[in-house]
């Protein structure tokens, strides 16, 4: 009995990592329980991503009747902040705190931040909205406030909290983690988004105060949980760090590395490519190809699913030493047949073809982004992982930002320039500037790729 026990138990172990395709993600160095506990930052950080990009969104421009471009406006904020990750994430490479943390102090200040925006920005709302007494400037500030505050938050806590993770996690099992962040990120948004349309179907001002304040509450908790014990505690680093460089330096020094501006410029213009049609898909398919309500809202999970596909394969890949900048050009490759796919759904009235090129576009920007975010960790010195990593996520947050603008500016100019061709040809427009984008993303990715097999493992197996 007991040799049937063990040798169940065996077999269970091996079948866990065929299954799971992030258990193997974890280490001696750090545990599969230690791991998981640390990613809730991202899905903290997808729950305020959906609320700001997403619901609140819609709540201030239907039911609170916001004008269409102060929206626009408060939705763009964040994205003061983005350029300074970079310098986010050096400080955090040098902080001296008196209790020998480094990452730790970032995380906690973005998530007070983070959880300050979000606490008052439904009363902000409700007077920007003019339904109630108090002056209509008050709301315009208070909302403003709550959208950087909320923005920083996620910039500050999303640097320093993948520095923390290229910290611990040994370099072996790097691509997993990498994988592993960034597929939790997209559950907290597709489960928070979920979550919000539950809760928000029967709209009341009260109802968005509790979901409001409620997800603050859920952030600071996930994040105080996943920071917990984590980074090891080191008081002689005081003495170790007496000449500490100043940021325009550590800025010279990394710009001078082995094609560290190619690899930027490669990051930007695909984050550009992918980035355009973000708040264009659901319009595309109602107005054009005739889809219904519910069937554009799933196209949400079309996007997320093809995005956890992408980044589960590339968690496989590159653990058998697959380049990474040659697997960010193959999701760039998906991406070109991801958008013929959904430009082509309009002349053939495909609903289907649509929703194929929807998932392949999450797909293409799933393995794109584990590419290139794994060499960016990978080539990071030991303990200067925050300013490469700041760095990347600047581009990043910069390109998808005015990426996602340039796509809603381009659709409506040429919407309501009197064109015979009709929506789709504004739409249209869109997709194939970016298929050019991506044909010029693997122009900049041509130099990076390594000129030797992509699988060492494979073949030493």
């Amino acid at each position: 009995m007991k040799s049937f026990a063990a040798r169940s138990a065996d077999w269970l172990n091996r079948l866990g990592p065929g299954f799971l395709p992030f258990a193997d993600a974890a280490s001696a160095e750090l545990p599969l329980a230690r791991l998981l506990r640390l990613s809730l930052f991202q899905f903290s950080v997808g729950i305020a991503v959906t609320l700001l990009i997403g619901t609140l969104n819609r709540v201030m421009i239907v039911e609170l009747h916001v004008p269409a471009w102060l929206v626009a406006v408060m939705v763009a904020l964040p994205l003061v902040f983005a350029p300074f990750r970079a310098l986010i994430g050096f400080k955090s490479d040098n902080h001296v705190s008196v209790f020998g943390w480094r990452r730790v102090p970032y995380l906690w200040f973005g998530t007070i931040m983070l959880f300050g925006g979000l606490a008052i920005m439904p009363f902000a709302l409700i007077v920007l909205s003019g339904d109630s007494h108090g002056p209509l400037w008050m709301g315009r500030a208070g909302a403003g406030l709550a959208f950087l505050l909320v923005g920083a938050g996620v910039h500050v806590v999303q640097t320093a909290g993948l520095a923390l993770a290229t910290d611990l996690a040994p370099s072996r099992t790097l691509p997993k983690v990498v994988a592993l962040l960034c597929v939790m990120m997209l559950i907290g948004i597709v489960t928070s988004a979920l979550c919000f349309g539950v809760l928000l179907r029967h709209f009341s001002e009260v109802r968005l105060i509790q979901v409001t304040q409620g997800a603050a509450v859920a952030c600071f908790a996930l994040n105080c949980f996943s920071l917990w014990k984590q980074e090891p505690r080191d008081r002689t680093r005081a003495r170790r760090l007496e000449d500490i460089p100043d940021f325009a330096s550590a800025w010279r020094a990394l710009s001078r590395g082995r094609n560290a501006k190619r690899r930027l410029v490669a990051i930007g213009l695909g984050t550009v490519a992918f980035s355009m049609q973000d708040i264009l898909l659901e319009p595309y398919g109602g107005q054009v190809l005739g889809l219904s309500v519910g069937q554009t809202t799933s196209l949400t999970a079309l996007l997320g699913g093809g995005g956890i596909a992408g980044f589960a394969l590339s968690a496989r890949l590159l653990s058998r030493d697959a380049d990474p900048f040659r697997l960010a050009a193959s999701g760039v490759m998906v991406g070109l047949a991801a958008f013929a796919s959904v430009i082509w759904a309009a002349p053939m009235h495909s609903g289907a073809l649509f929703a194929l090129g929807v998932a392949l576009i999450g797909f293409g920007a799933g393995l794109f982004g584990a590419g290139t975010l794994t060499s960016v960790m990978a080539e990071a010195a030991p303990g200067r992982a925050g300013l490469a990593l700041g760095a990347w996520g600047a581009v990043q947050a910069s390109a998808a930002g005015a990426a996602i603008a340039a796509g809603g500016l381009i659709r409506d100019s040429l919407a309501g320039s009197g064109t015979e061709q009709g929506p789709a040809f504004a739409y249209g427009v869109v997709y194939h500037t970016e298929i050019l984008l991506l044909f010029a993303t693997l122009v900049a990715l041509g130099p990076l790729v390594r000129r030797q097999p992509v699988f060492h493992a494979v073949h030493a197996k």
